[in-house]
């Protein structure tokens, strides 16, 4: 692995993708310093205690003004502020990455607080998310052999999305690149739609007067259902309306198989279930995640 160093990283936001951002980069021996802001102490005094951090930022001009990468792995609700808070200070050198799962609103706050240095700005999403969250969560490990998209904007230079895409493949991760819009469609499917789908079957047996006694007898195929449902509500709430109008659309589709089985079903169509059964295990059995 390449260990060309990178000077100075500036982290916003020290969980797990922050936190095993610094971790990936330490491990390559590939960055000098690591600077980490957050919003509760406690956590930054943990990352610091960790070794994830080399010190607490206090001030965001003196911190962003010479630093050579920028990430942003607060949820995505929070990136518009914290653009405006950088964008004055960034370095004429410094680049700035993400890590939010909807890129489309993201994109939309740089340019709106970026302004004439959007070209500085290089989103990012890398898929190694876990249900885990904070300092304790992070891992060196976590993007080894992992995707991460990157959504370049048309004013990126190319010297700049190399630059972000060789941070991310210093952490061991496989690098792809998107659209903003492709990516959302894609992970409104693949991601969006099956945490919405998760938390509202918890959702549904929390509300139920026997919850306790239905699951004390749920086994693995209901804990497998719902692992992502134990995920932060605050980021998937933000995911969820960042990325509003693909997500509809993908709701609207699932619906609808749900109608058509709901219909099967109480017309005793065994073929009918069995062939949908059938066409959902045969792609699932052929899928290998990559």
């Amino acid at each position: 692995m390449d260990t060309l160093k990178i000077n100075k990283v500036v982290i916003f936001g020290i969980g797990l993708i922050g936190g095993s951002f610094s971790l990936a980069l330490r491990k390559a021996n590939a960055v000098t310093g690591v600077v980490g802001f957050g919003r509760s102490a406690a956590n930054m005094q943990q990352a610091l205690q960790l070794g994830i951090i080399d010190r607490i930022g206090q001030d965001i001009a003196a911190e962003v003004s010479d630093a050579d990468l920028i990430l942003l792995a607060t949820p995505v609700g929070q990136m518009a502020e914290l653009l405006a808070r950088i964008a004055p200070h960034l370095g004429a050198h410094t680049l700035i990455t993400d890590g939010g799962s909807t890129k489309g609103d993201v994109v939309r706050d740089a340019y709106a607080q970026l302004g004439n240095k959007i070209a500085q700005f290089v989103p990012a999403h890398p898929i190694a998310g876990a249900e885990q969250s904070g300092a304790a969560a992070a891992g060196p490990d976590l993007y080894a052999g992992k995707k991460v998209i990157l959504t370049p904007l048309p004013e990126n230079s190319p010297a700049a999305v190399a630059r972000v895409r060789h941070a991310w493949e210093l952490c061991g991760a496989m690098v792809n690149e998107l659209t903003p819009t492709q990516h959302d469609e894609i992970f409104a499917a693949v991601s969006h739609l099956p945490h919405l789908l998760s938390f509202a079957l918890v959702h549904d047996l929390a509300q139920r007067d026997n919850r306790d006694l239905l699951l004390s007898f749920a086994a693995s195929g209901f804990r497998d259902f719902t692992r992502i449902a134990a995920s932060s509500p605050e980021m998937w709430r933000d995911i969820c309306m960042a990325n509003r109008d693909a997500l509809l659309k993908e709701l609207q589709i699932y619906i609808a198989e749900l109608n058509q089985l709901s219909t099967a079903l109480a017309a005793g169509d065994v073929e009918k279930l069995e062939q949908t059964f059938h066409t959902a295990q045969q792609l699932r059995a052929g899928w290998t995640e990559k």
